[in-house]
């Protein structure tokens, strides 16, 4: 019997790294990501009651829940938080929803603002029509007081401030016209002085609504007494050529509050007319 050895089978190697796999690779599956939830209010409630339970009492103050040193029961804890949560509905319902469509019929009025709005109202309805009817009787007398032409046909011969024929220097403006025509007082007034004046031959002097006195010079005939009243457009004399004069024509003068002469032309246009 001859020695025969027996054959092992071969051992196999291991190796602590792991053999390469081909083909497709699976993609990695991403950590997943811990979502932190609030806690609903019942669960809040709940783990307020386990606290408390544990050692701790909570009771509702009037600005919140604040914790005691005195221990107390879950029951009591639950009484205090069930207090707030009926505090806080309660506030809530105070509030009430308005709509643009809401009805205001319904509201309560006031009757004291209702009687101060219609006095304000009448006050100012009563203070408009004073001011309207102001401004008519304003508007009637400048109507009624617009100043007219004292002649109906003229040429202007000679105006205000004017040096030559005259001592100093002219006083008034002249119209020329004719011996006889018509002289009409320029707006109402009263007649405050009549007769002859040296230089100024015949004059009449009608003293305006307002003070201001107009002098008519040279005329021929006088148609007025002092003391008459006359109205702008009325005749009150004729055109004539007495006093210092080389032909017949108006000279007439504006004397404001019965001063010093002015320019009537000036005069004139201020209210409205120009000669």
């Amino acid at each position: 019997m001859g020695n025969h050895r027996a054959e092992r089978a071969p051992k196999r190697r291991t190796s602590a790294t792991a053999a390469p796999t081909t083909g497709k690779r699976r993609a990695a599956t991403p950590p997943r990501r811990s979502v932190v939830k609030l806690p609903s209010l019942p669960l809040v409630a709940g783990v307020a009651v386990l606290a408390v339970s544990a050692g701790g009492a909570v009771t509702a103050s009037g600005a919140g829940v604040t914790a005691l040193t005195s221990t107390g029961s879950a029951v009591e804890a639950s009484a205090s938080i069930g207090s707030v949560a009926g505090q806080a509905l309660q506030r809530r319902g105070s509030v009430v929803s308005r709509s643009e469509t809401r009805d205001s019929g319904g509201e309560e009025v006031d009757p004291e603002l209702v009687a101060l709005a219609e006095k304000q109202t009448a006050a100012r309805a009563a203070k408009l029509e004073e001011m309207r009817k102001a401004a008519e009787k304003q508007a009637a007398k400048i109507k009624e007081n617009k100043w007219v032409l004292p002649l109906a046909h003229y040429g202007i011969t000679a105006t205000f401030g004017q040096y030559g024929l005259w001592a100093n220097y002219h006083t008034g403006l002249d119209f020329n016209g004719d011996s006889g025509d018509p002289i009409m007082a320029v707006a109402n007034g009263t007649v405050t002085e009549t007769g002859y004046d040296g230089a100024y031959g015949n004059k009449t002097v009608v003293t305006l609504d307002d003070g201001t006195e107009i002098w008519f010079c040279h005329q021929t005939s006088i148609y007025v007494s002092v003391g008459d009243r006359v109205n702008g457009g009325e005749v009150i004399g004729t055109v004539g050529a007495t006093g210092n004069v080389t032909g017949s024509h108006l000279h007439l003068e504006v004397r404001p509050g019965g001063g010093g002469p002015v320019d009537p032309f000036q005069a004139f246009v201020e209210h409205g007319i120009v000669p």
